[in-house]
């Protein structure tokens, strides 16, 4: 179902949201930081960024989650659970590529073998409004992934902005609740025909060049290349393309006392980080930073496609944007296919 939303009516319409749902959209802290943060008041909303610098994930796994709370009562410890989502919530303006990432994600924290009750409990809870990306930027590469600017897979309901409205698609139940809003309009076929030419143009956009079809069986032939010793030397350690990529789920655990209670604590984490493999005895089986960009990358494109059918890369382009070495993960993407090419071919391989 088609409907439209005046820009007018925008405001009014999220102080409505808010009166019965905790609304999540993009926020700006500081100029150029927008996060995805509950907001209190409609004026906080910000999408004017094609993608706000952290991922939607944050707010179905946070950066730091208490999974619960202890307190001593008398001669006892008394344990508060954390679990518990006590208002329904809505995400505003997520972008495409970070509900398909939240798709990865499910498979992962809800799927069959294990199943995490933090994280689905808000999952749940949450109705999605996807926003259209109608200006990717030069590092988007989603077609290349899977995705598309104007895909709604993942999307309950799913914003196109025209200019002076929004064009409002209603796609899953959860989003079929709102056909009958109020701050909602009839839409005429001229401004359903702008949308499909904004998709259009949108689409042009992204990079599908980024060889990304067979990259596990190519990565396979690749364990032991020479490869990894000219990909990783860009690479600092300093873990913020995982940090900010709105697939990679690595946590710790840690315990937090105080002398009347404390809380368990689940934090994000790094395979980038050198401690992360380090095992008790003190031995590392990723002891250089070689080894744990290989492990970055064989995820990704390896091991998750061989679990999940599917890359665990959204084509977001977060890592490239915000890596202060300018480390580009389409590049090195490009050079397993060169290496594959030369190895059928029998020509003698250079690095990478």
């Amino acid at each position: 179902m088609n409907l439209k939303l005046h820009k007018k009516d925008f405001k009014p319409f999220l102080q409505s949201l808010m009166g019965e749902y905790d609304l999540f959209a993009p926020v700006q802290l500081i100029e150029g930081v927008s996060v995805y943060k509950q907001i209190d008041h409609p004026d906080e909303v910000d999408l004017t960024f094609p993608n706000p610098q952290k991922p939607m994930k944050e707010v179905f796994f946070p950066q730091s989650e208490a999974m619960f709370r202890y307190e001593r009562v008398g001669k006892q410890n008394q344990v508060i659970s954390t679990e518990e989502v006590k208002r329904k919530r809505i995400i505003l303006g997520a972008r495409p590529c970070d509900i398909q990432a939240v798709s990865l994600l499910d498979e992962v924290f809800s799927g069959k073998e294990y199943t995490d009750s933090y994280y689905l409990n808000k999952r749940n809870a949450t109705t999605i409004i996807g926003m259209a990306c109608g200006h990717p930027l030069s590092t988007c590469f989603c077609s290349s992934a899977g995705g598309s600017p104007f895909s709604r897979k993942g999307s309950d309901l799913f914003f196109i902005d025209l200019g002076e409205s929004f064009l409002v698609e209603l796609h899953t139940e959860k989003g079929m609740i709102f056909q009958k809003n109020k701050f909602f309009t009839e839409v005429g076929a001229e401004e359903i025909r702008l949308a499909k030419n904004f998709e259009e143009k949108a689409i042009q956009k992204t990079d599908a060049t980024v060889p990304v079809e067979g990259i596990e069986k190519r990565l396979d032939l690749m364990v032991e290349s020479q490869f990894w010793d000219r990909v990783h030397e860009k690479c600092i350690g300093c873990r913020v393309c995982t940090y900010l990529c709105p697939t990679c789920h690595c946590f710790d655990i840690m315990d937090e006392a105080l002398t009347q209670g404390g809380q368990r604590v689940r934090n994000w984490d790094s395979c980038l980080s050198p401690l992360y493999s380090q095992e008790t005895s003190g031995h590392n089986p990723r002891p250089t930073n070689r080894e744990r960009t290989r492990q970055r990358i064989m995820h990704k494109f390896n091991y998750f496609p061989k679990n999940f059918g599917r890359i665990a890369c959204v084509g977001c382009g977060r890592c490239i944007i915000y890596c202060p070495v300018h480390f580009d993960i389409r590049q090195a993407i490009h050079w397993t296919s060169a290496r594959r090419l030369k190895i059928q071919r029998g020509e003698q391989l250079t690095n990478p």
